[in-house]
């Protein structure tokens, strides 16, 4: 069908990624003042919300079943979530610590970090629920799924990985310069290709929202404040990079990973007549 087309289903995933936000925070856009206490609590619930209704539609339109987008009910989802979180919280880590041991960045006042640490789960939830769990359902999620039965496993990782990226032109960011700017999506692009890698490597989803997430959880830890913002993106693109190829190694090391988000290890035994 059309929408499980390569070139409309990136389309529709991009189109989808912008009304998810819209329709998710315009009920309390329309009905709540920015500094109500639930503002930003629904508002991140409303974009989850939303993403799981326009997934739905959109697999319904394309007659994909549910199950292709990876959210599974398996016993290894929290173990999935964990790992994918603590890999996303690596990569993002050395990157800070990279671009602070090079001079382009500097470390935050800890005085800054430890006054934020009793809003922190509220600010994980919010990475969680409106970012990484809806954004990661569609390019992880859906698109990886339709791309998958139609494109090479290598093709498939490069287009959502450079698509989100590229939708990054208008998000907001210290970025303040063109090159910046590209920078800025590359970097998109290189956390994109290692929650792809996660969701190649499990077969499942969770691994994939872990290691967004993760990427936001260090930066709450380990704030920096730009020097040289464009090398420090740089640095943050490698270390993304790599944490997508370690876990990709992984994958090849202990074998496929299963449809149902397991991970085959060895090899069926042969079959007896």
């Amino acid at each position: 069908m059309r929408v499980t087309h390569p070139v409309w289903a990136v389309l529709i995933t991009a189109v989808a990624m912008l009304a998810q936000v819209i329709i998710g925070t315009a009920p309390v856009t329309l009905l709540l003042e920015r500094d109500n206490v639930l503002y930003r609590p629904l508002g991140m619930i409303g974009i989850t919300l939303a993403s799981l209704g326009l997934v739905h539609l959109i697999r319904r339109l394309g007659r994909q079943p549910w199950r292709g987008v990876g959210l599974t009910g398996s016993r290894r989802a929290p173990l999935h979530l964990l790992l994918g979180a603590l890999a996303g919280m690596a990569g993002m880590a050395a990157a800070n610590a990279l671009s602070v041991a090079v001079g382009v960045a500097a470390w935050q006042p800890w005085e800054m970090v430890t006054a934020g640490l009793p809003y922190l789960p509220l600010a994980i939830a919010f990475a969680l629920l409106s970012q990484a769990f809806p954004e990661e359902l569609l390019w992880r999620g859906h698109l990886f799924d339709t791309l998958s039965g139609r494109l090479t496993p290598p093709v498939v990782l490069a287009v959502v990985s450079i698509g989100f990226g590229a939708m990054h032109l208008i998000s907001q960011s210290a970025a303040d310069t063109p090159v910046e700017r590209l920078l800025y999506v590359g970097q998109a692009a290189a956390l994109g290709f290692a929650c792809a890698a996660a969701r190649a490597r499990t077969g499942a989803l969770w691994a994939a929202v872990g290691v967004h997430t993760g990427s936001h959880i260090a930066n709450m830890l380990l704030p920096t404040r730009d020097i040289t913002y464009g090398v420090q993106i740089v640095i943050m693109i490698a270390t993304l990079s790599a944490t997508g190829l370690l876990i990709l190694a992984g994958r090849r090391r202990n074998g496929t990973a299963a449809g149902d988000g397991t991970v085959r290890t060895t090899a069926p035994p042969p079959s007896r007549r």
